[in-house]
């Protein structure tokens, strides 16, 4: 008996994405796999959170498809969609007052019709997304009364609420401080690891994600260098094409994953 083919995660092919008369991306082809934590990495202006808004469905491509588990995803019903793919973007604003409770049950939007009361399964969902991300205790505070790890965080259980299997964000880590960047992404790290989300993210730094993700994607000035494993992509020869950045690539000794280290 033949085994059922590995089901396909986030593709893209042949994907043009720009704005302003010019194109930002162009015929990309790549797929993040299901069930690892990807980054996509490059230099400012590159196409990034272009890219990634166009993964959520939140820019349409000049040309070519995105299909999620082989559907193309502006053929897919929007609350369907949802159900499937959650984002988090970089500036996620919310009404003053809310409390992190309110915020997270936000989350429940997709499963929920416009006059439906919000069932015991969707109390269950929120109450299992705030223990995921350790903010049960917190969940009548004011989420303008958070450090900003902990806004961060009660923001990712909101997508968790949706129980979508992919989760996508737009620089998770930005404004963060560096105990508070390694307290998200080795929280994003435990969600795939225990409850198999696929994670995509936009990251700026390499030995983080180098650290945190299994598979990288890294683009330069003039479209896609790399794709693959940490050890794959962060080499030196990739990291002068796409930053041109003279650098060497050692083991960390922590974490044995690749450490970059600039010239």
């Amino acid at each position: 008996m033949s085994k059922s083919p590995k089901p396909a995660g986030l593709q893209t092919h042949h994907l043009c994405l720009g704005y302003d008369g010019r194109d930002v991306i162009a015929d990309l082809s790549l797929e993040l796999p299901v069930g690892k934590v990807s980054a996509i990495l490059g230099p400012n202006g590159c196409g990034k959170s272009t890219l990634l808004h166009a993964l959520a469905r939140l820019e349409r491509p000049r040309a070519g498809r995105v299909l999620l588990e082989g559907d193309d995803i502006h053929a897919t019903d929007t609350r369907a969609l949802a159900r499937r793919l959650a984002i988090l973007p970089q500036a996620p604003l919310a009404p003053p007052g809310i409390s992190v409770g309110d915020l997270v049950r936000r989350g429940r939007a997709p499963w929920r019709g416009v006059l439906q009361r919000f069932s015991q399964a969707d109390a269950a969902a929120c109450a299992a997304a705030l223990e995921a991300v350790d903010m049960t205790a917190l969940r009548d505070r004011d989420l303008d009364a958070l450090s900003g790890g902990q806004r961060q965080r009660a923001w990712i259980a909101l997508t968790l609420a949706q129980t979508a299997p992919f989760l996508l964000l737009d620089e998770p880590t930005t404004w963060l401080d560096l105990p508070h960047q390694i307290e998200i992404l080795r929280l994003l790290q435990r969600l795939n690891r225990t409850q198999g989300v696929s994670v995509v993210s936009v990251l700026h730094d390499l030995n983080l994600a180098a650290r945190f993700c299994d598979h990288l994607v890294l683009f330069g000035p003039h479209g896609l260098v790399a794709t693959g494993t940490p050890r794959a992509v962060l080499s030196e020869d990739n990291l002068r094409t796409a930053f041109g950045l003279d650098a060497r690539v050692v083991a960390c000794p922590v974490s044995g994953a690749p450490m970059v280290c600039p010239i």
